[in-house]
């Protein structure tokens, strides 16, 4: 064992000790070296013990493969970062905007102008999920936590068309490009992928990414036979340790809603998902050839948001404004 796998045993392994999660894994990618350590459980009460082929679901990191997926699609020219979703997105076109963040849905303007792929990328299209300190009764806020549009980790109880028709139903935020908003945007970029590609999103990125890369224990369902390896799902019990969370999913069954923003998103491997971040630190580069251009890469890397478009979002952003900001790694 490295001294690098013992600090990250010393570190990781106090939460396993102290009860604050059932088991974890920590990789580190250094030097041309992969250090893996492993510590606990898949389930709380003891059980199959956690390494680098455990399985688990990855919830909002599936937008950055969300994104990859999508600059493959640029980059073939199949989509171009500034040109309105609305030919291949109707449902969103010829939008209507809130007149004010807490006025009644019918209180709105016109968009000035459509939604592009790059609003999409950067979750600037003018709606998401937003955490206003007292907006809790905001109409549009109330709106977006419909079940039939927003169900938290478990994601919609519709398919893909279904569930743009009841968000196109409702008005902008704000105006396209003018803030940013969580979460929404990769979900909508899912569909338009799909859409552009003409095949369901999991088909498309299991061929254009999972597989290039290797990434064989990754997708949004998987054989029965491998569920074994899932990890369990908790939330915070508020006492410092954890409660089973109940998972409606059946994850052996394609999900009815695939979604690009990871609700409920993909399940990997610790050492899939390193596959994937060791391509984007190549610049696109993989160890079969290149999966993307050095450009998109760095485009994927940039942040693009003003400090105008931050504001309100330090929940996500921070003070700084520089952490998770969209599919976009690191903007």
């Amino acid at each position: 064992m490295s001294v690098l796998e013992r600090r990250m045993r010393d570190v990781l392994g106090g939460f396993v000790a102290r009860g604050e999660v059932p088991g974890l894994v920590g990789l580190v990618h250094h030097r041309g070296e992969t250090h893996l350590v492993a510590e606990g459980t898949l389930e709380s009460g003891g059980g199959a013990p956690v390494g680098g082929d455990s399985l688990f679901r990855i919830a909002s990191l599936t937008k950055a493969v969300t994104a990859a997926a999508a600059m493959v699609l640029v980059e073939e020219c199949v989509l171009r970062l500034d040109e309105p979703i609305d030919d291949l997105i109707p449902e969103l076109a010829g939008r209507r905007v809130l007149r004010a963040l807490d006025a009644p849905l019918d209180d709105t303007v016109p968009a000035v102008r459509p939604i592009t792929v790059r609003d999409l990328l950067t979750f600037r299209l003018g709606t998401g999920q937003l955490w206003v300190p007292g907006g809790e009764d905001f109409p549009i806020l109330r709106a977006m936590r419909d079940p039939a549009i927003n169900r938290g980790p478990d994601g919609p109880d519709s398919g893909p068309d279904e569930w743009l028709e009841r968000l196109g139903a409702l008005p902008l935020m704000y105006q396209p490009g003018e803030r940013w908003a969580y979460h929404t945007g990769a979900d909508v970029l899912g569909v338009l992928i799909a859409r552009a590609a003409g095949r369901a999103l999991p088909d498309f990125v299991t061929e254009r990414v999972l597989e290039p890369l290797g990434m064989r224990d990754t997708g949004y369902h998987l054989p029965a036979a491998e569920l074994h390896r899932l990890a369990g799902s908790y939330r915070p019990d508020g006492s410092g340790g954890v409660t089973p969370r109940p998972d409606p999913r059946v994850w052996d069954e394609p999900p009815l809603f695939p979604s690009g923003g990871g609700a409920p998103g993909l399940l990997t491997t610790p050492l899939d998902y390193a596959a994937f971040c060791r391509m984007l630190l190549a610049k696109g580069r993989h160890d079969g050839g290149r999966l993307l251009s050095r450009a998109s890469v760095e485009l994927m890397t940039t942040d693009h948001l003003s400090p105008a478009q931050k504001a309100g979002s330090e929940t996500f952003l921070g003070e700084g404004g520089c952490q998770h900001q969209g599919p976009f790694p690191g903007g």
